[in-house]
Formats: C-alpha cells, sequence, structure tokens
C-alpha cells in the first residue's frame, strides 16, 4: 500500500500546523507498519474496526476490545446455523498484552484468505473459541458480503457488532459497540478534541459509523454506496489524492 507524495504532504503540514493524524482501519496492528513508514510522523491508529488502539511509533498496543470465548462459541454456532459452509477466522491478543507481537491470527480449515500475503495458523473448528479476540472473521467466497449481513444480523442480534470491508464474502465481527467510530473517540477524547473538529474519511461500510460521527465526513470516490449516502462530501480517489484534495484547503 502506497501513500502518494502529495497526500505525505498535506497530513504532514495538518500534523505540522498542530492537527492530529490518527490512522482507522479494520486490519490488526501488523498492517500499520507498512504506512507509518511512509509518513513523516507515526501516528496513533484504530486497529480492527474499533477494537485496538495502537501507538505506530513504540509499536504498542493501548488499549482493547475482545470477544470472549463464551461469546465466540455462541457466534461460531449461530453462523453454522445461519450459514452452512462458511469459515471462521480469528485475530487473537493475549489478555493485558501491550505488544502487537502477542497476536495471533487462526483460521478453520476451510477457510480462504481475502487479502493478499496471507498468514495464520489453522486450527480446528471448535479450536477457534477457545481464546479471546479482537475480531472474528466470517468468510463465504462468492457470497456478497452485504447478503452475508443481512443474513446474519438478526441471528446474532446485538450481542456483537458486524460490519464489512470488502464486497468479497467477509464479514467482521467485534464486541458489542466496538466500531471505529467508538476507537476514535476513545482517542481524541483523550486529546481534548471534540467531533465537532474531526475530519474523517473513508470508503466502506465499516467506515459509517465514523463518518457520521465526525464534524465533517469524507467518501472517497469509489466508496461503497453506504458510505456514500451518510458523507457529507465526496473527494477524488485513493489514485487521485483524495485525503489531499480536501486537506489542502487548509493545510496546502
Amino acid at each position: 500500500m502506497r501513500v502518494s507524495a502529495r497526500n505525505r504532504a498535506a497530513v504532514a503540514g495538518a500534523v505540522e500546523d498542530g492537527a492530529h493524524f490518527v490512522l482507522c482501519t479494520g486490519r490488526p496492528p501488523r498492517w500499520i507498519r507498512q504506512i507509518a513508514d511512509q509518513l513523516e510522523h507515526p501516528p496513533l491508529a484504530v486497529c480492527a474496526n474499533g477494537a485496538m488502539v495502537f501507538d505506530s511509533a513504540t509499536d504498542r498496543v493501548l488499549a482493547a476490545h475482545v470477544l470472549e470465548p463464551s461469546t465466540l462459541e455462541w457466534v461460531a454456532e449461530a453462523v453454522a446455523a445461519a450459514m452452512p459452509g462458511a469459515a471462521l477466522a480469528a485475530e487473537r491478543i493475549e489478555p493485558g498484552a501491550h505488544s502487537a507481537m502477542h497476536m495471533e491470527f487462526v483460521t478453520t480449515p476451510r477457510y480462504e484468505h481475502a487479502w493478499e500475503h496471507p498468514r495464520g495458523v489453522e486450527v480446528s473448528d471448535a479450536e477457534i473459541a477457545t481464546a479471546p479476540a479482537v475480531k472474528l472473521l466470517v468468510r463465504a467466497p462468492g457470497t456478497p458480503s452485504a447478503a452475508m449481513r443481512d443474513a446474519l444480523a438478526p441471528v446474532l442480534g446485538r450481542r456483537v457488532d458486524l460490519t464489512f470491508s470488502t464486497d468479497d464474502g467477509l464479514i467482521e465481527i467485534a464486541a458489542p459497540g466496538v466500531t471505529k467510530a467508538r476507537g476514535l473517540a476513545d482517542i481524541t477524547g483523550g486529546m481534548d478534541v471534540a467531533a465537532s473538529e474531526v475530519i474523517a474519511f473513508g470508503d466502506m461500510p465499516n467506515d459509517v459509523s465514523m463518518l457520521s460521527w465526525a464534524r465533517h465526513g469524507v467518501a472517497m470516490e469509489n466508496a461503497h454506496p453506504e458510505l456514500l449516502a451518510v458523507a457529507d462530501e465526496v473527494t477524488g480517489s485513493n489514485n487521485d489524492s483524495g485525503v489531499a484534495l480536501v486537506l489542502e484547503r487548509w493545510w496546502g
């Protein structure tokens, strides 16, 4: 993943002028380094759709909200009943761990990775729920993610929070109330920054809560229709340095 020179310059200008810049992603901390290394100021990051707060400058996990084994077991059983054949994966973290190194990605035998450069340890279906996890993933290649969400949401109810960041048959499940909006609110609260002072950028349904929470929500040109529906503004695509197109109004 490359950050364009124009985006880098816009972010650097904002930070040097006193603004706070936070990365918000559905991915775990191990994905952050390749972005942080391209920026002049290593940022704080909301990871796993709000389940984790990570300091890329020190490689430390500052906070984590987990799904407990009992909840994971219940969800796994509910998913098996509602979507037979779906496979599961989990992003695990040791309780109280302060390092992203103390994380493990485990998958059930039928799990097909949705991202490039897959990694993980295969476990049995029964073992997927034996340790706390910041995120549980449900995989059904060939089924639209929105259709998966619509099938699972009535079954899982409010016991967990579910969303998706790709249309390619993948649902991401977190503890109840855990969203990017909550993760970002936790960080900005510590900075004494109100939601009315926040600009947020996104492109997929896992960004809906964040763009709705922020004072000004910006969707990328290539964003999912569900995000476009809640955005205050639509900017250029990632390839067109869409973030910079907005930030340059103040930090050119």
